[in-house]
């Protein structure tokens, strides 16, 4: 994948591997957008990178994805790589837990609903390119799940399975599937100071475009790269150590 001359639409762009991924994409010469729910957090992005263009859009509820495509290809209409970057992950134990429904599936909703959503509203659009990109941003959960974050665990893993269905259903048009296999990383996700164990955001960042750039399918890192290339016994065994 070459990074430049693209115009790239990022969701949950403004902080965290979104924002990571469009700082390399601006610095290689192409258009970025990047939408979040957070107007305040957005506006940081924005006056961190003049030249990144900025939306407000809750991915969760159908009715903003329906507008975010519908301003997107209106406004750039030369939008040819799509990157489903927004989630959330929640901890939490299944049985027992007194919460709504309505908590649990929004976080389906962000992490499994909105990238499948969105791929379908703009496959017809990015067709009319030469080249475009879907990438998808799931997890090494996706291979071996944490039991305290089930639920985020198992939309990543739904993810990763739609990646490979949607990567085969396109082999024969202009528009390439790619998936990013993030380890934790040290950002905020899940709530801050969750994650400082995790491998530095830039680290992990120019890893992942390293393996872009060299036009990698599925592209992981540290933890992540062993978690996807394990075999059933290895990924059994992970489990254990991660949950023992």
């Amino acid at each position: 994948m070459n990074l430049s001359g693209n115009t790239v639409l990022i969701t949950g762009g403004a902080s965290g591997i979104g924002l990571a991924l469009a700082e390399r994409f601006l610095h290689a010469g192409s258009t970025v957008i990047v939408c979040g729910r957070r107007a305040d957090k957005l506006r940081e992005a924005k006056a961190k990178h003049p030249q990144l263009h900025t939306h407000v859009c809750d991915v969760s509820q159908e009715v903003d994805r329906q507008k975010l495509f519908d301003y997107v290809t209106s406004t750039f209409p030369e939008v040819n790589v799509l990157i489903n970057n927004a989630g959330i992950q929640n901890r939490q134990a299944i049985v027992g837990d007194s919460r709504p429904w309505s908590f649990h599936q929004n976080e389906i909703a962000i992490n499994l609903e909105a990238p499948i959503h969105l791929a379908m509203l703009f496959i017809p659009h990015l067709q009319q390119h030469p080249q475009a990109y879907i990438i998808n941003v799931t997890s090494g959960l996706a291979f071996s799940p944490l039991a305290q974050a089930a639920i985020y665990s198992a939309t990543k893993a739904a993810l990763h399975s739609f990646t490979l269905s949607l990567r085969h259903q396109l082999t024969h048009t202009s528009i390439k599937v790619l998936e990013i296999v993030p380890p934790a990383v040290q950002t905020d996700l899940g709530g801050a100071g969750i994650h400082t164990f995790g491998a530095p955001l830039n680290d992990f960042t120019d890893g992942i475009i390293a393996g872009l750039t060299r036009g990698d399918e599925e592209v992981g890192y540290g933890t992540s790269e062993i978690n996807r290339k394990a075999s059933r016994e290895q990924l059994n065994e992970i489990f254990n150590r991660m949950n023992g």
